[in-house]
């Protein structure tokens, strides 16, 4: 459920290849300047009294040095083939990346036997996520400590956006099951992708067809009588790829608000998606690709009556693109794309006509890499168009039942790159040219030293912006004077050890935020006039505020034989610099433990997951305590062309909220069946 938020609450080189279906994650660090070495010391100081909690998983991975070299196969050389594209939005070796990244593939999405894209993003170093109940509702995803719309969403190339109240994805209405591949950036990239960037970039890809032809079913059943029904066709001959999925989901759920005058029964939810991929090599230089995705999440939720509300999301994306390679060191992508991002918010067997905000975006980017030695250049020219409709709320003035409101962007970007021997640089500029607030610039600059073949240090800077949405400058809750987007500041610095089957990482950050706009209750800028008396009091929005997000991640991992242990932990402090308090739903410290192994035809793995208080108010007077989750899961083949998979998670039963008054699920057991012949 979208909603007008309480009051100052934000809306929201080379990596070891694991053991086949075993390592979860993998991760390239990089950084900042020197003066955070001083915040570093400082920070570490106010959190000394939970840094021996939250370092366990560095602990325990770092018990086993004298085995770094049992891996088996050189994983290293394998590794150098895999490719990172978010980063700079050119196709990179990822121990070129000179960023803070992180790659989940599909075998690591499938073992997870999540429902939801949150869950899979949660045991991400440096991600935290709140929900309002169970999978289908309001999700936040909060990289670094960031708001949740500052974090670009792409799929396949497609942005994801909405400019219903404080904007950002939709992150419940984003499918899982049609999920092949995600790539995450920790840190500002407007310098790339323009407004919203300001803590990271999370693109996601779609299944694709390979060589032959490939059907697939998979089968699940699980706690909340949970159901899971996906098939895909997928393969490619001569010149063309295609795959075409289709997935649904439902389960009865439980109460997700459990609190008196709500209604006390179970909220659930379905999910019905497909996807359709087609790729044409028309000859050696030129290759069209088109992706199109639709899905449709029908989620019940309490709002203090005695029948259930729906929030019915519907996301699509539509994406034409023409790669062209004119030469060996030259070559071109034109991308058209839509996305729709549409909410509808229903009382279970009421006639009337349900209040509705869609989110209409149009794109065209045309981008030119040139490679010269090694040197690196690229220029992308794009245009963004925004349209915004809502219908029937209590957004609009009295007597008013729709609003359509439209804004556009256009852009320019250079980037830079260049890699000799030990060294690596990076530099990008973008001019954004807003059609309501006027030229945008934006900047970055990031360096990596290889110190030893296995020892690398890198440091970087950046400058980002995200402007204010539709709803927040066009609604009853506008202010009286002009909203200013918000602008951001980020220093970084990373060190990175990686030797067989060894990866040790930090990075510490701070990222400033100004402009920062928040919900006003009370008469300070509101009202404004524009809303009816009955909502006069009701408050609006304001750049009242100014944030910074400071704080270090660590990363480990060790591989001894079958076996692989890593972990992360995360010590940040992001606050609201204007109340000195800390921002709402985010801990000052989580971290994860994980051990993975194959033994015969089995993989097993188990992971800890830790997160300490949280508040749930700008105020920081409603408190979220503190929770520790443990999941385990086995998968084996069954068959030639079977495999199983037996997930539990919360084994402990725990009752935890991310969301005040919001229920989290309790245990829960899923198995899955899946048939893929080879």
């Amino acid at each position: 459920m979208r909603a007008v938020p309480s009051a100052r609450i934000p809306a929201n080189k080379v990596t070891t290849r694991p053991l086949k279906g075993v390592l979860p994650y993998r991760s390239c660090t990089g950084g900042e300047a020197g003066e955070s070495f001083l915040l570093i010391v400082y920070f570490m100081k106010i959190r000394l009294k939970n840094v021996r909690l939250a370092a366990l998983p560095l602990a325990l991975a770092a018990a086993f040095p004298s085995f770094a070299q049992t891996t088996a196969a050189n994983p290293a050389v394998a590794q150098l083939k895999e490719v990172f594209v978010t980063a700079t939005r050119t196709a990179q070796p990822i121990g070129d990346v000179v960023a803070d990244v992180t790659i989940i593939d599909r075998e690591v999405i499938e073992r997870s036997g999540a429902a939801g894209l949150a869950d899979v993003l949660a045991r991400v170093p440096g991600i935290e996520i709140s929900r309002n109940g169970g999978v289908g509702n309001a999700t936040n995803i909060f990289t670094r400590g960031g708001e949740s719309r500052h974090t670009v969403v792409l799929i396949d190339g497609v942005r994801v956006d909405s400019q219903s109240t404080s904007g950002g994805a939709n992150w419940q209405a984003i499918p899982l099951a049609q999920i092949d591949r995600i790539e995450i950036v920790r840190g500002p990239t407007s310098a790339v992708y323009g407004s919203d960037a300001a803590a990271g970039v999370i693109q996601i890809f779609t299944k694709k067809g390979q060589s032959g032809f490939s059907p697939a079913i998979t089968l699940g059943y699980g706690s909340y009588n949970t159901q899971k029904v996906e098939v895909s066709a997928s393969g490619a001959t001569g010149s063309v790829d295609y795959l075409v999925g289709i997935a649904q989901t439902s389960s009865d759920g439980f109460n997700v608000r459990p609190i008196a005058g709500q209604n006390l029964d179970s909220d659930g939810y379905k999910s019905l998606n497909v996807n359709f991929k087609l790729g044409f090599q028309v000859d050696p230089i030129h290759r069209f690709e088109t992706s199109m995705l639709n899905n449709e999440n029908d989620a019940q939720y309490d709002l203090g009556l005695t029948r259930d509300f729906r929030r019915i999301n519907t996301l699509q994306t539509v994406g034409v693109h023409w790669l062209a390679k004119w030469t060996d060191n030259y070559s071109t992508r034109l991308s058209v794309s839509e996305s729709v991002d549409r909410g509808e918010d229903a009382l279970n067997g009421s006639t009337l006509r349900p209040p509705i905000d869609q989110t209409k975006t149009f794109g065209v980017a045309w981008q030119n890499n040139l490679q010269i030695g090694a040197h690196s250049l690229s220029a992308t020219f794009e245009t963004k168009n925004e349209q915004f409709v809502l219908m029937g709320t209590t957004g609009l003035p009295t007597g008013v039942t729709s609003l359509t409101r439209y804004k556009s962007q256009d852009s320019f970007a250079l980037g830079y790159g260049w890699i000799a021997g030990a060294h690596a640089l990076q530099l990008n500029s973008r001019s954004d040219r807003d059609s309501e607030f006027g030229g945008k610039l934006t900047g970055s600059a990031a360096y990596a030293y290889a110190i030893t073949p296995a020892v690398k240090i890198s440091a970087s800077a950046g400058t980002s912006f995200r402007v204010p949405t539709l709803y927040q400058r066009f609604t009853v809750f506008a202010p009286p004077t002009a909203l200013q987007p918000e602008s951001g500041s980020n220093v970084e610095l990373g060190l990175r050890y990686a030797q067989g089957g060894s990866n040790y990482g930090v990075v510490t950050y701070r990222n400033k935020m100004t402009n920062l706009l928040t919900f006003v209750t009370g008469n300070g800028p509101c009202p404004n006039g524009k809303a009816p008396v009955l909502l006069a009091n009701r408050g609006c929005y304001a750049n009242t505020a100014k944030a910074e997000y400071t704080g270090f991640t660590f990363t480990a991992s060790e591989t001894i034989g079958n076996y692989r242990l890593h972990g992360s932990m995360d010590l940040q402090n992001p606050r609201d610099t204007t109340l000195n308090k800390q921002l709402p739903r985010r801990a000052m410290e989580h971290a994860t433990l994980g051990i993975d192994a194959r033994l015969g035809a089995w993989t097993l793995a188990g992971d800890v997951f830790f997160s300490a208080k949280r508040f749930d108010n700008a105020a920081n007077t409603t408190e979220l305590p503190g929770y520790s989750l443990i999941n385990l899961s086995a998968s084996t083949d069954v068959g030639k062309d079977w495999k199983a998979l037996v997930r539990v998670d919360n084994l402990s039963d725990k009752v935890y909220q991310t969301a005040s008054t919001y229920a989290s699920p309790r245990r829960t057991l899923y198995v899955g069946l899946t048939w893929a012949p080879q």
